[in-house]
C-alpha cells in the first residue's frame, strides 16, 4: 500500500489532500514519526524519525496521532481483497503481503492481468492506491514494487531481471543496510548491484560470512524462498519513549510493571510461552543498553516476567541517569523452532499525553 496509514486519513478528510501529512507523536513531543505521506516525503521526512526532527524539516506539516484500530480494519479489508486471487498471501506488515499466484494464472490470464485488477479493486472498494511489483521471485517482486511508487505497477519478466537489477544500488537488496553498504563500498569500491555481481563469491563470503553467498545470488536475481502463508512469531515486544526523560526509580519501576503487564496480555491472547526475556533501557543522550536472561520455565505470567525484568535492571546503570526509552519484551516461545526472527512490537506510538501504543509503518 501506498503511505497507508496517512492515505487513510487522507482519503477521509479531504482537507488533508495535498498537503504535507505526519502520522505519529506530536512535533513538539517527542514521540516519532510512524508514517507521512508522500508530500512530507520530499521534505525528507522518514518514518522512525524523531517529530521535532520532522518539524523542521516540514513546518507546514499536519501532525496527526496514529488511529492503529482504523489502520487494522482497512487493513483486514485490503487482505479480503488479496484473498479473492489466491489463497497464498503471505502478510509482511499491516499493509504489505507476497502473493503467489502460480496456481491461478489460467484464471486471471497472467499475473500482471491479476495485479491491474488488484489495484483496480483496492481502488474502487476502499479508495485507496497500491503499488505492485510483478515478478519470477521475492527479492525481485518487492524491489519491483518500490520501484514507481505511488499507485504503479512495475513487471519484471525472467529475461529481465539482470537487466532491472543491475543500475540499483546495493542498498536495494534484501539484507543490506548501512553498515554491510559501507563494507561493500570501502573493500570493493562496490555501490551498484552491476559491481557487485563482479565480486567471486569467494571473497563475499570472506568479507561478510554466510551473507555473501546470499548476497551473490541476489545480485543476479535469484531467490527460490517460497510465499509462506503462516509466519512464526519469534519475538514479542512493549516500548515507550517517554515526553520527558525519567530517574526517579519508582517510576521506573512503575513504567516496567507497565510495559510487563502489556507484554504478558498479549502472550496470554495469544497462547505463547516465552522462556527468554529481555529489557532494553535508552539513556537521554541515545545510548541504548540491552540485558537479557532465560527463565526457568517459559512461561507467560506478568508476576512471573516482571520478576525477570526487575532482575535484568539490575544489572543496568541507572542511578543518576536520565532515561528516554524503556523496552520489555519475550521470546524462544514453547513449542516453536529458533530460526528465523519474526518480532511483534505492541502498539505505542500515540502522543505522549495519553497511554502509548506504537507500531512501525
Amino acid at each position: 500500500m501506498d503511505c497507508f496509514y496517512a492515505a487513510v486519513h487522507m482519503r477521509d478528510e479531504p482537507r488533508l489532500r495535498g498537503r504535507p501529512v505526519v502520522i505519529g507523536g506530536p512535533a513538539n513531543g517527542r514521540g516519532v514519526v510512524a508514517a507521512a505521506s508522500y508530500e512530507a516525503r520530499r521534505f525528507g521526512v522518514r518514518s522512525a524519525m524523531p517529530s521535532a526532527q520532522a518539524a523542521r524539516l516540514c513546518p507546514d506539516a499536519v501532525f496527526l496521532a496514529p488511529e492503529f484500530d482504523r489502520y487494522r480494519a482497512e487493513s483486514r479489508r485490503v487482505f479480503e481483497v488479496f484473498a479473492e486471487f489466491t489463497s497464498l498471501v503471505q502478510p509482511v506488515s499491516i499493509d504489505e503481503a507476497y502473493l503467489d499466484l502460480t496456481g491461478e494464472l489460467d484464471r486471471w490470464g497472467s499475473a500482471t492481468a491479476a495485479a491491474r485488477e488488484i489495484r483496480r479493486r483496492v481502488s474502487e472498494r476502499l479508495g485507496l492506491t497500491v503499488s505492485i511489483g510483478v515478478a519470477p521471485n521475492r527479492l525481485v517482486a518487492k524491489i519491483a514494487s518500490d520501484h514507481d511508487k505511488p499507485d504503479g505497477l512495475t513487471v519484471v519478466r525472467p529475461e529481465q531481471i539482470e537487466a532491472f537489477l543491475a543500475p540499483l544500488p546495493v542498498r536495494a537488496l534484501l539484507g543490506v543496510g548501512p553498515a554491510t553498504e559501507q563494507r561493500l563500498r570501502e573493500r570493493f569500491g562496490c555501490t551498484t548491484v552491476a559491481e557487485l555481481r563482479r565480486i567471486d563469491r569467494a571473497e563475499l563470503e570472506l568479507a561478510l560470512g554466510r551473507f555473501g553467498g546470499v548476497l551473490y545470488r541476489y545480485a543476479r536475481g535469484l531467490d527460490d524462498r517460497p510465499v509462506v502463508v503462516e509466519r512464526v512469531r519469534k519475538s514479542l515486544s512493549a516500548e515507550r519513549t517517554f515526553g520527558s526523560d525519567i530517574e526517579d526509580p519508582g517510576e521506573i519501576a512503575s513504567e516496567l510493571r507497565r510495559l510487563t503487564k502489556r507484554v504478558a496480555a498479549a502472550l496470554q491472547e495469544r497462547d505463547l510461552r516465552g522462556s527468554g526475556v529481555h529489557l532494553k533501557v535508552r539513556y537521554s543522550d541515545f545510548t541504548t543498553v540491552t540485558r537479557s536472561c532465560t527463565l526457568d520455565e517459559p512461561g507467560h505470567d506478568e508476576e512471573q516476567l516482571l520478576a525477570a525484568v526487575m532482575s535484568l535492571l539490575r544489572r543496568i546503570e541507572t542511578e543518576g541517569r536520565r532515561i528516554r526509552l524503556l523496552g520489555v519484551g519475550t521470546s524462544r516461545f514453547e513449542g516453536q523452532e529458533t530460526d528465523g526472527p519474526t518480532q511483534l512490537l505492541l502498539p505505542q506510538l500515540e502522543p505522549e499525553s495519553s497511554p502509548r501504543r506504537s507500531e512501525s509503518n
